[in-house]
């Protein structure tokens, strides 16, 4: 069963419960229109995403734990409150140093869609 997204004006819950298990990988789409993606990501301590891109442009907001984010040659650490923009097929890859919570939001209409 496909999950709903939400609508225009609908409460997003992003944090879920106070509780939430952190420990297992999950990226579930929060909202989709054909210009915006919302995901909300779930990265367990360890957990890496190799080097990839997305076509339009991203922001990355850690609401928990830690990742590291590789990208530009460096590596950027995002804390809780700490957000990441990228541009356009910009490589980059992530690595969770803590059970985290991410915010990923995705520019569709920038990736050509």
């Amino acid at each position: 069963m496909a999950l709903e997204h939400a609508s225009s004006g609908q409460v997003i819950d992003v944090q879920g419960a106070a509780a939430a298990d952190l420990s297992q990988f999950s990226a579930i789409a929060l909202a989709r229109t054909d210009e915006l993606e919302l995901i909300r990501m779930c990265m367990p301590k360890g957990k890496t995403m190799p080097e990839h891109h997305v076509l339009g442009e991203i922001t990355l907001l850690c609401l928990q734990g830690q990742v590291a984010v590789q990208a530009h040659g460096g590596v950027q650490l995002l804390g809780p409150g700490q957000m990441l923009y990228l541009l356009g097929g910009q490589a980059h890859a992530l690595e969770a140093r803590e059970d985290s919570l991410l915010l990923l939001t995705i520019l569709m209409h920038k990736a050509g869609r």
